[in-house]
């Protein structure tokens, strides 16, 4: 009964994806600017707001070399304003910017020297940086560009950066289209690297907080670090501690002139908006934006692992258990096998691994697999983790989740399994497309990375193609040691600091020895 009730919505399903299809086909109008800046407008009137989503094909993995971080960074500097906005006098801070390139460069070859530094010296240059600084910043209005449109009506300001790209969004009054316009464009097309050196700082604080003083953190960037010898993925995607401490704000202004050129931008407008009426505006803020070589696509690839990697960590904390299998990217073949394979595996309570180990078993407080990790526009991982309660360890997590993946490459999975993956993908493309910017994101998303937002649909087309067999054949491709990569944290007691009278005595050291050889 559940399992032809299940079949009967995924006939429902796929009869109303066609008319899906036509229905955003009739309400979205899609255009190349001449200088390669794709737009995209969705109409949707159902309330007067309108959401945005800017997505950058650039993210963490294109990172130069040596500038692990600078992504990330630029993510910050976007909100800082451009040569219209955020300033009082461009020409003139302008030229104070300048300035302080000039002597962050001076100090920074001081400080950078590993033999001959001059302390003196290296002080000297410090305070002529600071002083640069603090007459740049005389002309700085700190966060007008964020001011003007929340006092415009714009909620959920905020921006992401992914090791696959960057994006930019927020809603907003219909009414306000224009005035989002010309920011949008500003902060493309004329960005200033205001306050570089003081923005850098808190991205330092964050990776302090997200990394540094988080075991899971620093577990899971060594994973990475463990499981990746040679692609970007393998980087800390918020940068290394001694990149970000050295990257300048010239390195920045080179990266924005690399990747946020208009070929490598897709924007998607969907709400409150008439395509005859927005795309001109959009338009005339967008088509002056300077084009540029789109650029060439990442050349370097993953070697196979050809044994099991693992790393192991022992501190007085909550013990944990991870590990990633080596998987291709989001444009192979198998790809929908991957999402019901996560889906059957790991998908809330009624999935395998979180029956097993935390319904049944009782040793997990949590376990979850997920995939296309740390990202899916290069080949990622398939990762599996799983917590373990009070008395437990991670090598039983380690024991039991393989059980459950050797399930998976052995037996077939139920008819009930792969309806409910099927029906419940069909019902997460929907919420995902219920609200404005979900929907902007997906626009995007799909236009960014097949060339054709419509994409998003036959998507679904490729989820019910998926059956029992391409589940085992997958999961004996991938789901083997010699392509695992794994981490964990063990529970050590914390040392305890003993008492003076209790310290070892020191042991006396033994004559220096005179003479030798002649």
């Amino acid at each position: 009964m559940i399992a032809s009730t299940l079949l009967l919505g995924i006939a429902l399903c796929c009869a109303a994806k066609a008319q899906d299809l036509a229905s955003f086909e009739k309400r979205t109008t899609v255009k190349v600017l001449p200088n390669g800046l794709t737009l995209i407008i969705c109409e949707r009137p159902e309330a007067p707001v309108f959401s945005f989503y800017t997505l950058v094909d650039a993210g963490s993995a294109d990172d130069p070399q040596g500038d692990s971080g600078l992504a990330h960074m630029f993510e910050h500097m976007a909100f800082k304003g451009s040569t219209e906005i955020g300033t009082t006098n461009y020409p003139a801070e302008k030229i104070a910017l300048a300035k302080v390139e000039v002597a962050y460069a001076a100090y920074d070859a001081e400080f950078r020297k590993r033999v001959g530094q001059d302390a003196a010296k290296l002080a000297q240059l410090k305070k002529v940086f600071q002083d640069a600084q603090a007459a740049a910043e005389k002309y700085v209005i700190p966060n007008q560009f964020s001011e003007i449109a929340e006092q415009n009506g714009a909620v959920g300001i905020n921006a992401s950066t992914e090791e696959d790209s960057t994006q930019y969004f927020w809603s907003m009054p219909s009414n306000r289209l224009q005035l989002w316009a010309y920011l949008e464009s500003q902060r493309i097309g004329h960005p200033v690297e205001r306050e570089f050196y003081k923005e850098r700082d808190v991205v330092q604080e964050e990776r302090r907080m997200r990394i540094d003083s988080s075991p899971i953190g620093r577990m899971v960037e060594q994973l990475l670090a463990t499981a990746y010898v040679a692609h970007p993925y393998g980087r800390s995607g918020v940068g290394w501690e001694s990149e970000i401490s050295q990257v300048t704000a010239t390195e920045a202004e080179a990266f924005h002139k690399k990747y946020y050129v208009p070929s490598n931008i897709v924007i998607a407008v969907v709400g409150d908006v008439k395509a005859s009426t927005a795309m001109p505006i959009l338009e005339r803020y967008f088509s002056p934006i300077p084009a540029g070589p789109k650029p060439e696509p990442m050349t370097t690839i993953e070697p196979p692992q050809f044994a099991e990697k693992s790393v192991v960590i022992k501190e007085a904390t909550q013990p944990f258990y991870i590990e990633g299998y080596h998987r291709p990217d989001y444009r192979d073949p198998d790809d929908a096998v991957y999402d019901a394979i996560s889906d059957i595996f790991s998908n809330g309570r009624t999935a395998r691994l979180y029956r097993s180990l935390v319904r049944d078993q009782r040793i997990a407080a949590e376990a979850e697999g997920f995939s296309g990790f740390p990202g899916d526009k290069y080949p990622g991982l398939f990762a599996v983790y799983a917590v373990p309660l009070p008395g437990y360890t991670p090598e039983q997590m380690r024991t039991a989740i393989h059980k459950e993946l050797d399930r998976l490459k052995t037996q077939d999975v139920s008819d009930e399994e792969l309806a409910r993956f099927k029906t419940r993908a069909r019902a997460d493309l929907l919420r995902g497309l219920a609200d404005n910017e979900g929907l902007a994101h997906q626009l995007a998303e799909y236009q960014t990375r097949y060339g054709d937002w419509r994409e998003l649909f036959r998507q679904l087309d490729k989820i019910d193609a998926v059956n029992k067999a391409d589940i085992r054949r997958v999961a004996n491709k991938i789901f083997v040691a010699s392509n695992r990569t794994s981490a964990q944290i063990d529970f050590v007691p914390p040392q305890q600091n003993l008492a003076p009278s209790k310290l070892p005595t020191p042991r006396t050291p033994a004559p220096a020895q005179t003479g030798g050889a002649k």
